[in-house]
Formats: structure tokens, C-alpha cells, sequence
């Protein structure tokens, strides 16, 4: 049987964040996928690790990706995805790489990977990073210019003029007509 997972794409402030938040507060099934996070700064949505658990990840071939930013390293591993599908849990992971969802994609053929992009207008993403207030604005608004847009997401969000209630609802209706039509008949 074929799994579901969410990919959130954009760049940040776009809204992965909040509209997580959104999904998981009104349906247990869906969970944030932590990446690994070897680093210093925010914690909170991380697994921390070590560079030492980072390079057996790497040598195991259980990095599906990984990318730097904001002087961090951030890991999207095998183990972990694993252990959700055992709890039967339906992963949602935040992206901002165009090459990360491929990547995900034929690592995990067997899980059919809804693929939602997130969107907000520059004046938008620069006032919600700011009010972070963490910092590093302008690095986070160049990582903004550099997320570009997907060829073809299953679902495209606009969060300047999206609440969140009304995009995690988008998502929901889009992952169970999603789950019936993957159902056998």
C-alpha cells in the first residue's frame, strides 16, 4: 500500500511553520518530521545532533538530504521517516531547495509525497521575519529570493491572502481525496 507524506515548500515566513501547526493541532496523524540539526540557534522542530552522529548517518547511506544554512547543517535521514511510518504518523517536512523534493521523491518511492508550495509576497516574508526578531533578516530574505517556485506543485498556497485555518483545510481535502484514490477499489 502506498504512503502519504506532505512536503510544505518556500522560502521562509512563507508559512510552513504556522500551518503545521494548524494540521497537527486539528488531526494527530499529521507530525512535523524533524530534521537533524547540527548547529547552534533554534531548537524547537529539531532533532540536535553531533557531527559525529551526522558523518554515521552518512557513512550508513541514511541521509536522503541534507543542506547548510544560517551556519547549520539540516538532515533529512531514512531512520527517522521510518520510525513515523511505524507509528503510522503521515510526515510533513519543510523544504526549501527545488532539489530536495525530487531528491525525497525517488528516495522514497513508496510513499506518494503531496507537495504543497507556500507563497507570501517579499513585503510579507520580510515583515514576519522580522518579527522573529532572531536576528539574521537579511540572510533569511536572501534565502527568500533564492526559493524560487516549483514547475508543478499538487498545491499552490498563497499566504499573503491564505489564513492558516483555510490552507490547513486546502491540505486536508487534498490529502483525503489523495488517500481515496490510492485506496484499492
Amino acid at each position: 500500500m502506498t504512503r502519504i507524506g506532505l512536503i510544505l515548500f518556500g522560502g521562509p515566513a512563507s508559512g510552513k511553520d504556522t500551518i503545521t501547526d494548524e494540521l497537527t493541532r486539528s488531526d494527530p496523524e499529521y507530525r512535523l518530521y524533524q530534521r537533524l540539526k547540527v548547529g547552534a540557534g533554534r531548537t524547537s522542530g529539531y532533532r540536535m545532533g553531533t557531527e559525529a552522529e551526522l558523518e554515521q548517518l552518512r557513512v550508513a547511506g541514511a541521509v536522503i538530504w541534507e543542506n547548510q544554512r544560517y551556519g547549520n547543517v539540516y538532515v533529512i535521514d531514512r531512520a527517522e521517516l521510518e520510525r513515523m511510518e511505524g507509528a503510522n504518523l503521515l510526515p510533513v517536512i519543510h523544504l526549501g531547495q527545488r532539489e530536495a523534493v525530487s531528491e525525497l521523491q525517488k528516495a522514497e518511492p513508496g510513499t506518494r509525497w503531496l507537495v504543497v508550495e507556500l507563497w507570501c509576497s517579499r513585503p510579507v516574508a520580510a515583515a514576519r521575519i522580522a518579527a522573529r526578531a532572531t536576528g539574521d533578516t537579511a540572510e533569511r530574505l536572501a534565502a527568500w529570493d533564492q526559493t524560487g517556485h516549483l514547475n508543478r506543485p499538487d498545491l499552490f498556497i498563497d499566504t499573503t491572502h491564505t489564513s492558516p485555518a483555510d490552507a490547513a483545510e486546502q491540505i486536508r481535502r487534498k490529502v483525503q481525496w489523495l488517500s481515496q484514490s490510492l485506496s484499492p477499489q
